[in-house]
């Protein structure tokens, strides 16, 4: 069944609620409703894709052809049910999404459920009347503010009631003073323009564009919605073509079609549903070859501090702020756009248009750094080469030396266009070959090969998260990564079938563990959990064995980069991965800010901010994450020793968090200052 068949026939369905871009159907109602050929379709791509979980309602997508397996596990036992589990299946690309909202305080949930079902229904006069209850009290008035369940809440105490055990409304006798003031809360005019902020520096998303080299000056750029134009200044001083538009700041900015569009932090201050997702679409329409959509992330714990306002929240400022989890934004953009996302960092997603360009940025965060003395350092001379070169060797060393890293760094020959000085190598020794062969005798061949086997795990990790993300076209790869493949495999073929199988290792946790064991022994840094998790600074992770990086490379897929992470936990058996991060790396006795639990089971991710929900946490192992030769090492361990000196008697497993360590400090009657610990008068 084509795009235009599964159209009609959802057009002609007579039964399901029916909103502007979709059609939901409960199970009940599945055989007898749909056209055989559409239900047909249906239990052949669950089958095909071995869907088990459960679920009891379908959605229909109008504009896309796509379906959603949702489950309400208390259809017919609670009034208005709560979403636990919902499945997006893309019936082109014939892949699937999980979404989890079963630990969530705000999941969607459900309103006149006599339009999913038949008349026959055995519960079909209940259904009724549970909608008419709500409709006597004014509950469906405005539909967009009640999908979901803290709205939905604050709405009906707004009416004066609440809801008993079975979620059947309730009259409460005396209305409170609070709720009788909340009900002015919706017809408030929400002040838009206040969400705009100043920046003395570039915003989180022109800086991962900044890190990836796309503002080097080859892309136009279209700031769309601009706010206050500290980015759009930035990027003009440094001689960019940059255009911007704001609907409050800059409304008569120009809104060019652009290379790279930026639609920063403006999807979560919109609060009208349909006008969010037209922002969304009008940006996406006006991009060449990357969008870039950053949003504000927050967990259940934060919003309970806010008031909720249709399906976002009202701040002190009486603007509307949308938060999102990491995998509600990137699923929201997927289905909005039916297009797939590429995570850049916490609220930070990237949409390609240019296929090309998608793979040389996955291709290159497989490598250390583009310094092309990643892996070596100054190149030793092994022994003299014969007379009648020399001179010319050493004539022309440093463009020789230079050329030798451009070779360390491929793993191969470079080709014309991948060294700058290609010309002079040619001009002086004939071409890359010959120049190559000279260099035989000069420097270590053995280096090379080593270079040539980091740049064959570099890309077996690289392909196998391409078959994890499900990128597999062949005609989407840069002519770069082309020769890579002639130089290092048999074919394109013979790389995706290897990494196919670092893939499936992925699955086995006592591989995960070897790995973990092997690494801890190489680097001797870091800290081992006997058959639990290894622990390791996130600056080794592309040294790391080829397993360890696709398995965090898989979690992080989710996250984004990791810039900013300090600390990467690879847990061996519970298929998770946690990332660290601290205030300052560099002090004694840094601080945990923020720790990133990434399930690879269900792809979901739980943030944990320290400081505010938790006491910070120093790191008192800091030691084990230092390289043993070091001068810090040494540092390390003398403060190490002070620090246990005022601890003395405590297991260091039962170190305090740092609000009681300064406690302690105060004690002794000293405070810490950079490394050293000064005396209070």
């Amino acid at each position: 069944m084509n795009f235009p068949e599964y159209k009609a026939q959802i057009k002609s369905l007579s039964v399901g609620k029916k909103l502007p871009t979709a059609i939901y159907l409960h199970q009940s109602a599945f055989n007898e409703a749909l056209p055989d050929s559409l239900a047909q379709l249906i239990n052949r791509v669950i089958l095909k894709l071995s869907i088990n979980t459960p679920w009891n309602l379908i959605k229909f997508y109008k504009r896309d052809f796509k379906i959603t397996l949702l489950h309400y596990p208390d259809f017919e036992k609670y009034a208005y049910p709560e979403l636990k589990h919902s499945t997006t299946i893309d019936l082109i690309e014939m892949r699937y999404k999980n979404t989890d909202y079963s630990a969530s305080n705000n999941p969607p949930i459900l309103h006149r459920k006599e339009t999913l079902v038949l008349n026959s229904h055995p519960l079909v006069a209940q259904f009724k009347a549970i909608t008419l209850e709500g409709e006597k009290i004014g509950l469906y008035q405005n539909t967009k503010t009640i999908g979901f369940k803290q709205a939905w809440l604050t709405l009906i105490k707004q009416k004066g009631h609440s809801l008993d055990e079975f979620g059947r409304l309730i009259e409460n006798k005396k209305p409170t003073i609070q709720a009788l003031t909340e009900n002015l809360a919706p017809t408030t005019k929400i002040q838009r323009h206040l969400t705009a902020i100043n920046r003395d520096r570039l915003s989180a998303p022109f800086q991962r564009l900044a890190k990836h080299g796309y503002l080097n000056g080859d892309y136009s750029i279209l700031d769309y919605g601009c706010g206050l134009q500290d980015d759009l200044r930035e990027l003009e001083a440094h001689g960019l073509d940059v255009n911007g538009w704001d609907p409050v700041h800059l409304p008569d900015g120009n809104k060019p079609a652009s290379d790279i569009v930026n639609l920063g932090f403006v999807l979560n201050v919109i609060e009208d549903q349909t006008e969010r997702e037209e922002a969304l679409r009008e940006a996406f329409k006006l991009t060449n070859k990357l969008l870039v959509v950053s949003v504000m992330l927050t967990n259940d714990a934060r919003l309970e501090h806010f008031k909720p306002f249709k399906d976002g929240v009202i701040t002190k400022w009486n603007t509307f702020q949308k938060y999102y989890s990491q995998s509600q934004i990137k699923e929201y953009i997927e289905d909005t756009l039916n297009h797939s996302c590429v995570t850049l960092g916490q609220g930070i997603i990237a949409i390609f248009k240019d296929k090309q360009l998608e793979e040389h940025h996955h291709l290159e965060k497989q490598y250390n750094s583009l310094d092309w003395q990643h892996i070596t350092v100054r190149p030793k001379v092994s022994a003299k080469p014969q007379q009648t070169t020399y001179s010319l060797l050493e004539k022309y060393y440093t463009l020789l030396e230079t050329f030798w890293q451009h070779c360390l760094h491929y793993g191969r020959i470079p080709s014309n266009d991948e060294f700058e000085m290609s010309a002079q190598i040619r001009k002086h020794f004939g071409s890359h070959n010959k120049a190559f062969h000279l260099l035989t005798d000069l420097f270590n061949l053995e280096e090379f090969e080593r270079a040539k086997q980091k740049r064959k795990q570099d890309l077996l990790v690289y392909f196998a998260l391409s078959l994890f993300g499900k990128r597999q076209a062949k005609s989407h790869l840069p002519p770069r990564l082309m020769r890579d493949i002639k130089n290092q495999f048999n074919s394109f073929n013979d790389a995706q079938e290897q990494a196919q199988s670092l893939l499936f290792s992925v699955s086995q946790p006592i591989l995960i563990g070897q790995a973990c064991y092997h690494a801890f022994e190489q680097f001797n840094i870091g800290t081992l959990n006997d058959n639990h998790s290894y622990v390791f600074p996130a600056s080794l992770l592309n040294n790391m064995p080829s397993i360890i990086r696709l398995y965090v490379g898989c979690a992080t897929q989710l996250y984004g980069d990791l810039d900013e992470i300090d600390l990467i936990k690879v847990h061996m058996r519970s298929g998770k991965v946690t990332l660290l991060k601290y205030d300052d790396f560099n002090k004694p006795l840094p601080l945990l800010t923020e720790r990133i639990k990434i399930r690879l089971i269900d792809l979901d991710i739980d943030f944990f901010f320290y400081g505010d929900e938790y006491p910070y946490q120093p790191l008192y192992s800091k030691i084990d994450y230092l390289d043993k030769g070091s001068n810090e090492y040494t540092k390390q361990q003398r403060f190490d020793k002070k620090l246990a000196a005022m601890l003395k008697g405590v297991e260091k497993a039962e170190w305090p968090s740092w609000p009681i360590l300064l406690k302690v400090f105060n004690y002794w009657k000293v405070e810490l200052k950079g490394w050293r610990f000064t005396g209070i008068k």
